[in-house]
């Protein structure tokens, strides 16, 4: 039985730096990643994108006379806890924060879990674990079991860089609270055979971390703002798109109009040239969500299916940049 690994990534890096005070960062999440094989194709992807939902659906197949036996992995964004931290996760509380979900031929499948803890470079899940403190940095258990640590464990783990001081007065004199510094990087696991000659379909879904700031940073004033060229190159943004931001900034400064806001949504799709090939057949359909939003996002072919949908085809596909989308939503 010929062994191969495939990894279903989904996160490339850490949040992208704030652009502002209020500015949630956005958890960029993908599909999957095929390492070195000739046997396996993947004969189509249909990805369905919206600020709730993220679907993906793949055909593989098997093109020579053997199974192929694999290990797939979904490594989950890694969370990196800090003073100045601030990312869009779904469940704080949960170890599967963004609700992931797999299945092959219809049948459910259970990942195994793994999770590790890093500090300063060095991998000290082992010390964490020891102490009994949940690894999740965000978690309100983690926090809780942090304030229970000796004092000279404290005082050992902020010298080590696994925790800081969280010093503040609410009016009541100064408190101090011990705070995950560390980053979390999980992912989930399983193994599975894609039979000889066949064809395999593959589902899988997630809740993608929605990012944003208030208020519009690439116009101001009805002029390019200090972000403009970024999100021309990044999101595509043609003169229609510009001009519609330039007329919601001017209705909300009038109060005319209701006040719009920036959602960002990313999904890196150059993960699937891995696959030792192009994409047979593939298919993006965007969702933007209420037809209030606005949204501007690159892609060649794009055509509007529905009052909020949008999509693109492709044959033969071999994707070259990751996919970053820009909504305009108006504030509740």
């Amino acid at each position: 039985m010929k062994k191969a690994l495939l990894v279903l990534l989904s996160s490339v890096a850490a949040a992208p730096a704030a652009v502002a005070n209020d500015t949630m960062a956005e958890l960029k999440a993908g599909g999957l990643v095929y390492v070195q094989t000739t046997d396996v194709s993947m004969e189509s992807e249909d990805l369905f994108i919206s600020p709730d939902k993220v679907t993906v659906d793949y055909v593989f197949r098997n093109g020579s006379d053997k199974d192929v036996e694999s290990y797939v992995a979904f490594p989950m964004p890694d969370l990196t806890a800090g003073p100045d931290a601030n990312v869009a996760i779904g469940d704080a509380q949960s170890d599967n924060f963004l609700g992931f979900t797999v299945s092959q031929d219809g049948e459910e499948i259970t990942p195994d879990l793994q999770q590790r803890v890093y500090a300063t470079g060095l991998d000290m899940t082992d010390e964490v674990t020891a102490r009994g403190i949940p690894l999740l940095p965000f978690s309100d258990a983690t926090y809780a079991a942090l304030e229970k640590l000796p004092p000279e464990v404290l005082s050992d783990w902020t010298a080590r860089g696994l925790i800081f001081d969280d010093a503040y007065d609410a009016g009541k004199g100064w408190e101090h609270h011990p705070m995950p510094l560390w980053t979390l990087k999980s992912a989930y696991w399983w193994k599975t055979t894609f039979p000889a000659g066949k064809e395999v379909r593959v589902h899988h879904e997630y809740k993608p971390g929605v990012g944003g700031t208030a208020g519009l940073s690439f116009i101001q004033e009805g002029k390019p703002g200090y972000s403009y060229d970024e999100y021309v190159k990044k999101y595509c943004m043609d003169d229609g798109f510009v001009k519609t931001a330039a007329k919601l900034e001017k209705a909300a400064s009038d109060q005319s109009g209701p006040y719009y806001m920036e959602s960002w949504v990313s999904y890196v799709l150059t993960t699937g040239a891995n696959w030792g090939g192009a994409i047979k057949h593939f298919k993006l359909t965007v969702d933007k969500g209420s037809p209030k939003n606005y949204i501007s996002f690159c892609g060649e072919g794009v055509k509007k299916v529905g009052p909020t949908t949008f999509q693109m085809t492709a044959e033969d596909f071999y994707p070259q940049k990751d996919l970053d989308f820009l909504l305009l939503v108006p504030s509740e």
